[in-house]
């Protein structure tokens, strides 16, 4: 299943990262804000587990959702303020990482690092900020379907309609939350409008 956010709030800083304007800082700023909103939704039917703390009155019972049962995997590099956003709301759950690289002239994306905790049982998040044709973020999930995980969730930014269709054509069980479908590819398998390259961007790598 595909969720859109709809939230006036959302669409509002994701135009924002659209901007040229926008530096380096301010571009991971918002890409952080938008990955809380993402994991907001998708978590929002999560199990609680009753926890006990101590509190100003003693100790008592709440609900919590089990960190420990999460893992949430970026995609190097444009995925990093992504992953440090949503790992500073859940300190306990895990990290994983996997690096990718897109052949310009094949658009095929090729793995050449995967850093990925034991994932049998749990619920593993990607965390990527754009789809564009889906081939990274198909082989990450590929790569993550032979690991066991009772659940896969990707949280993106932007994707096309394209990059939509492969995904669910190929990963109909993975849940994907994201901010913004926009138009199209062009020719060269870029989004469109899209915002750039969100790793260059994030951290001033531009030619």
């Amino acid at each position: 299943m595909i969720y859109e956010l709809s939230n006036p709030v959302a669409k509002t800083l994701l135009n924002h990262l659209r901007e040229k304007k926008s530096d380096a800082l301010r571009f991971r700023h918002i890409v952080q804000e938008l990955s809380r909103l993402l994991v907001y939704e998708a978590l929002k039917n999560e199990t609680l587990y009753d926890q006990t703390v101590t509190t100003w009155q003693g100790e008592e019972t709440f609900g919590f959702i089990k960190e420990e049962d999460i893992i949430f995997v970026t995609i190097l590099r444009a995925g990093l303020p992504m992953i440090e956003s949503v790992t500073a709301l859940f300190p306990n759950a895990s990290s994983g990482f996997l690096a990718m690289k897109r052949d310009e002239n094949t658009h095929q994306s090729i793995l050449y690092y995967d850093r990925i905790p034991e994932c049998e049982g749990k619920t593993v998040i990607i965390v990527d900020p754009m789809v564009a044709t889906a081939g990274s973020l198909c082989d990450a999930i590929s790569v993550i379907e032979g690991k066991s995980p009772k659940k896969i969730i990707s949280l993106n930014i932007i994707g096309s309609p394209e990059g939509m269709a492969v995904l669910k054509q190929k990963h109909p069980n993975v849940e994907v939350f994201i901010a913004h479908i926009d138009k199209k590819l062009n020719e060269y398998k870029f989004i469109i409008p899209g915002l750039g390259d969100a790793g260059d961007r994030s951290y001033n790598t531009m030619n």
